[in-house]
């Protein structure tokens, strides 16, 4: 029994770990991908490739596919990884991994304004609405000081992101609110895979197959798209999609604390990008905004843990 407690303990363990650093690094090996590949098309690579690995192993595992679940992950996949992921990679063309990772640390937010079956708590609680204000007073902060000296495609960009933020906590609510009868891995494989196609079709519409060539791929860009299979999702995803299972959402969620610290410390000390004061001061209240948001569940989650022992 103890053995056994101590192992799903050290899976929790990597699990977070996962969430925490891996994907705080992918900003990084994004900027690697993006040096010699299109922004489409290392996206389409990435998931495609991930979601048929993981779709391989569940077929040889003995699961079946179910139609309705199947389409249903397909639609929140396209949401989350095309929409959500897929945004980060485009705009990373035109801003800084440091500045992208301190506006999807927004997403908190979102998920609580667009969780209606939750509102009715989420806005009775003033300390909610108190953490709502300031969080978005750091993304003011992001537009709104020195957007003078800010091109038009780098505000267009942060648009951008904003938009993929709010596609990434849509498709979240509807594949959470959408049980599947298919397991965690399956489930995952489903979503990247149609992510995964439907950038690549984006790519072909935005002309990017017609001038791509592997041969133009530099070592670094191969690299970076290894990582992003290998550790960003077949590591990272998959531990995100399991820890919901085994963990509070509230405790899987504080990797929005954690993942813009190490992306603007990589892209500082690996790709040398700038990072400025006011950058700091959004992300500082970004990030206190979302600890308002979270603490009367952390309260309760306590209280019940307290009971429970």
């Amino acid at each position: 029994m103890n053995t056994k407690t101590n192992t799903d303990a050290w899976k929790v363990i990597a699990a977070f770990a996962a969430i925490y650093l891996i994907w705080g690094s992918t900003y990084t090996a994004i900027l690697f991908g993006l040096k010699t590949m299109p922004p489409f098309l290392l996206s389409g690579i990435r998931f495609s490739i991930a979601g048929l690995i993981l779709l391989l192993w569940s077929v040889l595992k003995g699961e079946r596919f179910i139609a309705r679940p199947t389409l249903q992950n397909a639609f929140g996949g396209v949401l989350m990884l095309f929409g959500g992921t897929g945004a980060v990679v485009w705009v990373e063309q035109h801003i800084t991994s440091g500045m992208a990772a301190v506006i999807v640390a927004s997403l908190p937010f979102w998920f609580l304004l667009l969780d209606y079956r939750q509102w009715s708590y989420n806005f009775s609680q003033k300390i909610i609405l108190l953490g709502i204000l300031i969080g978005f007073g750091g993304i003011i902060t992001l537009f709104g000081a020195d957007a003078g000296g800010m091109s038009g495609k780098t505000v267009f960009a942060m648009f951008v992101l904003v938009a993929g933020c709010i596609s990434w906590a849509t498709g979240s609510l509807y594949v959470k609110y959408r049980p599947s009868a298919h397991s965690t891995t399956m489930n995952a494989g489903i979503q990247m895979l149609a992510a995964g196609l439907f950038s690549i079709l984006t790519g072909w519409l935005e002309g990017e197959t017609g001038t791509f060539s592997l041969a133009a791929v530099s070592s670094e860009s191969w690299m970076g798209l290894a990582y992003l299979i290998g550790f960003g999702s077949l590591i990272g995803y998959v531990s995100y999609v399991w820890l919901l299972d085994k963990r509070p959402m509230v405790q899987v969620g504080t990797y929005a604390y954690v993942n813009p610290v190490v992306a603007i410390l990589l892209g500082w000390l690996i790709a040398r990008e700038p990072f400025s004061g006011r950058q700091i001061m959004a992300l500082m209240a970004i990030l206190f905004g979302v600890l308002l948001i979270n603490l009367p569940k952390y309260r309760s989650l306590q209280t019940r843990l307290f009971n429970q022992g």
